[in-house]
């Protein structure tokens, strides 16, 4: 495992807003995992993963998913997890030790640029993570690269209002977000996800359609 070299200043300037917002907002991220919980729990059986499986998760932030995952996986399996806020690092590995995760990794990284072991991990997890970061799509092709053939990516993101007459407060959807997490407007992660990988389904949207679950799997004979 390891990091690609190359960084333009724009994408650097990125991460280092967002360590800065997600760095303040660590301690405070209850209220957020208490009303993503039924959407988060959705996504995460959708992983189609088991006993002894390895699962990557993208933006773990204070490992809201670790249980989950690791009800699913069992300590037979193996999580790791990838976040660029240091605070929230700490945040997740402390969780991970509270629960007597010992087969959960917490690693600061970029998620654009950090290269995992080719065809690693059976699924990957990206919850509200993929929409913050500078380049999803180049963060997609890691994590493709690291799953197995007929792996499957599920996401749980933000978006603008699709359609209907609510379009009309997007542009204070996308200050509000902005704002709050550092949410990266001229990133699209649905075009990015049918660039990337072979089959993508958005399954489901909430909170009036600015939440989605998508997922996406690696061809078979990739």
């Amino acid at each position: 495992m390891g990091e690609r070299r190359s960084i333009d200043p724009e994408h650097r300037a990125h991460l280092e807003r967002s360590e800065r917002v997600w760095n303040r907002r660590s301690d405070g991220y209850g209220r957020s995992e208490r009303d993503f919980a039924p959407m988060l729990d959705a996504a995460v059986e959708r992983l189609g993963v088991g006993p002894g499986d390895a699962v990557l998760e993208v933006g773990c932030g204070p490992g809201t998913n670790f249980e989950r995952l690791h009800d699913l996986v069992g300590p037979e399996g193996r999580i790791v997890a990838v976040d660029y806020s240091h605070a929230m690092v700490e945040r997740a590995r402390e969780r991970a030790r509270e629960n007597g995760f010992d087969n959960v990794d917490v690693i600061r990284g970029d998620a654009t640029r950090t290269a995992f072991e080719p065809a690693s991990f059976d699924a990957a997890l990206a919850s509200l993570s993929l929409s913050v970061t500078p380049d999803a799509e180049a963060a997609l092709r890691c994590v493709r690269e690291a799953l197995v053939p007929g792996g499957r990516l599920v996401v749980f993101d933000l978006q603008r209002i699709q359609s209907g007459p609510l379009r009309i407060v997007n542009p204070l959807v996308v200050a509000f977000l902005q704002w709050y997490g550092n949410w990266n407007p001229d990133e699209d992660v649905r075009a990015a996800l049918r660039a990337t990988f072979e089959t993508v389904e958005v399954e489901a949207t909430y909170t009036a359609g600015t939440t989605y679950r998508a997922v996406a799997e690696k061809a078979a004979d990739a």
